[in-house]
């Protein structure tokens, strides 16, 4: 090997070792980045045999420097509920996000619906990540609606009954690991 070829290599090797230490990500040299601490991100329709049309996109996160509060987790999530036309959408956003394995729960307060009476009304989500085979339940699955949901308390859901649409599911949860 001459001495050209021998420094490009070494130039290559020093840019690989350095790789993610440098930045606004990174405390220091000394201090390894942490992943963010829980989330739940991604989109998909369920699945009804009437054709509903039901879609569910989230966008949660709880930082790594909130890892020993969930109720400290940002993002939205938002939905969706058609049938013949008829339905309604609403959006919220994310105050609270724990996790177990592939199985996320998260909660939120609506901050915009055009469904009369459902701002401000706080609901829950829960979310299980099984590959192909994602399910989904929601904290109005027994009231009908979120309107009717009184004082649901923050990460709070029902279990994930309701099975996502073949195709559609694309769900990721990063499990939570407290410092107990």
């Amino acid at each position: 090997m001459n001495r050209r070829t021998r420094t490009v290599v070494l130039c290559c090797a020093l840019l690989l070792l350095t790789a993610g230490t440098v930045g606004p990500a990174t405390a220091s040299h000394d201090a390894p980045v942490r992943r963010e601490a829980a989330a739940l991100t991604g989109t998909a329709k369920l699945y009804r045999s009437a054709g509903d049309d039901i879609t569910f996109s989230f966008n949660a996160h709880l930082a790594a420097k909130d890892n020993a509060d969930p109720m400290k987790a940002t993002g939205t999530f938002e939905w969706s509920h058609y049938l013949n036309g008829e339905g309604a959408w609403a959006k919220a956003k994310v105050d609270c996000l724990v996790t177990g394995g592939k199985v996320a729960v998260v909660s939120g307060v609506i901050t915009s619906s055009d469904l009369p009476g459902a701002e401000g009304k706080r609901v829950g989500v829960t979310v299980h990540d099984a590959g192909r085979h994602d399910r989904l339940g929601y904290s109005w699955a027994s009231t009908g609606n979120p309107v009717e949901t009184k004082d649901l308390p923050k990460c709070v859901s029902s279990a994930p009954f309701e099975k996502v649409k073949k195709g559609t599911g694309d769900f990721t949860v990063v499990p939570w690991q407290p410092d107990f």
